[in-house]
């Protein structure tokens, strides 16, 4: 099972997504090395996809999908834990990995979403999110 690990970056009442290969838009996510502990992995991917260094990560979230999808013909299945994060940093960049990024506010995300899975950790992430600030986002 491949091992990941995606960040739900808030930076007022916006998200930053990341608009994938296939089409899709989600959150920053990447592979966790060998060695690596998932906060390490974390910080790096969301830099390397993002330009982002300016990131807190909100402790007591932590929700994993699980999902399977095919690589050269085989079926893969993959674990990706998300966490929720803020940073006061706006200027982003675009890696060659992805098509588009933005930030997006908060109540259009879910819209923007394809797969239920991701959707249903964006909810939780948001009311969790919204709960640290005791108001709406």
């Amino acid at each position: 099972m491949e091992r990941s690990v995606g960040a739900i970056i808030f930076r007022g009442g916006r998200v930053l997504m990341l608009k994938y290969p296939g089409g899709y838009w989600g959150f920053p996510k990447g592979h966790i090395e060998r060695g690596e502990m998932e906060e390490e992995a974390l910080r790096r991917e969301v830099e390397e996809e993002t330009g982002v260094s300016e990131l807190i990560i909100l402790p007591g979230f932590r929700e994993t999908i699980h999902y399977f999808f095919r690589r050269d013909g085989e079926r893969v299945s993959k674990q990706v834990a998300y966490y929720v994060c803020e940073t006061g940093q706006g200027e982003v960049r675009l890696s060659e990995e992805h098509s588009a990024i933005e930030w997006v506010p908060a109540g259009e995300v879910a819209g923007r979403l394809r797969f239920s899975n991701t959707r249903e950790v964006f909810r939780k992430a948001l009311g969790f999110y919204k709960s640290r600030l005791g108001r709406w986002v």
